[in-house]
C-alpha cells in the first residue's frame, strides 16, 4: 500500500471528538477556529510544547494534597481539599432545549469539600507576573462546575465556588551551598457563577464545529501549511 493510500486510510478512519475538553474553551476557542475545527470533526491536532507547565501543576497539587482551605487561602471557603487530577464526565450537553452528541470531559486541578456540605473547583496556575485572568479562564472553571453537577454517572456535586490559585514569581533565594529556590506569591481569585455564560459558549463552540470554518491570517500554523504547499506543492 502506498503512503498516500495509507494516509488517506487513516484519515477516514479518524474519528470526530464528541467530548468538549474545558480548556478549549479558553486556550483553543480565542486562538484559532479553523484548527479548533480540523481537532474535533477529523483529529487532527496541532503541535504544542509547553515546557514544564505540567510539571508545576502536578507541584502545585500534591502540596495540597488534603490541605485546609485555610491552609491555601483564609478567604476560601471553610473545608478542605477533597481530591485531585480526577476526569468528570458530563451529561449530554441541551442547546436550546435539544440534546446534543457533545458531553463535557476533563480533569480538575483539585475538588474541595465545604464545611457546609457543598464543593469547589480550584484550578491551579502557576505565572510569571501575578495578574488576574479570571475572566478568561471563567468558562473552563464552570465547565467543570457543570460536569460535577450534571454527571454522566454518579451522585451529582453541589459547586458553590470556584477560582484561581495563582502562584506567581517573586525573587530567586538561597546559595549554592544551601540551594536555590524561589520566593512565590500566592494569590486567591474567585470566580463567580456564571451557568449562562457557559451555555453561550457552548451554543458558539458547538456551532462553529458544524460548519466549515475558513483559514485565519493570523494563525501561526495555518499560515506554516500555506507557505509549506506553496513552497512543495501536494508533496
Amino acid at each position: 500500500m502506498s503512503e498516500a493510500s495509507t494516509y488517506k486510510k487513516s484519515n477516514e478512519e479518524r474519528k470526530a471528538r464528541e467530548f468538549i475538553s474545558p480548556s478549549d474553551l479558553t486556550f483553543a476557542w480565542n486562538d484559532c477556529h479553523r484548527c479548533l475545527w480540523l481537532y474535533y470533526n477529523h483529529g487532527v491536532k496541532n503541535p504544542t510544547f509547553l515546557p514544564l507547565v505540567g510539571d508545576l501543576a502536578d507541584m502545585q497539587e500534591r502540596y495540597f494534597d488534603g490541605a485546609s482551605s485555610h491552609h491555601m487561602d483564609p478567604a476560601i471557603p471553610a473545608g478542605k481539599v477533597l481530591d485531585r487530577g480526577k476526569f468528570v464526565v458530563s451529561k449530554p450537553i441541551e442547546i436550546d432545549g435539544a440534546t446534543t452528541k457533545f458531553a463535557i470531559r476533563g480533569k480538575y486541578d483539585i475538588l474541595m469539600e465545604f464545611d457546609d456540605g457543598t464543593y469547589g473547583v480550584i484550578d491551579c496556575k502557576f505565572q510569571a507576573r501575578d495578574t488576574d485572568k479570571s475572566d478568561f479562564y471563567a468558562p473552563q472553571l464552570e465547565a467543570y462546575a457543570f460536569a460535577l453537577e450534571n454527571p454522566a454517572k454518579g451522585e451529582p456535586k453541589k459547586i458553590s465556588a470556584l477560582g484561581l490559585f495563582v502562584w506567581s514569581l517573586v525573587t530567586p533565594r538561597g546559595n549554592a551551598e544551601s540551594g536555590f529556590g524561589l520566593q512565590l506569591k500566592s494569590t486567591w481569585r474567585p470566580i463567580e457563577r456564571n451557568p449562562d455564560a457557559l451555555n453561550s459558549r457552548l451554543a458558539e463552540f458547538i456551532t462553529m464545529l458544524s460548519e466549515p470554518v475558513e483559514v485565519s491570517n493570523g494563525c501561526n500554523h495555518c499560515k506554516y501549511i500555506a507557505d509549506r504547499r506553496e513552497v512543495l506543492g501536494n508533496e
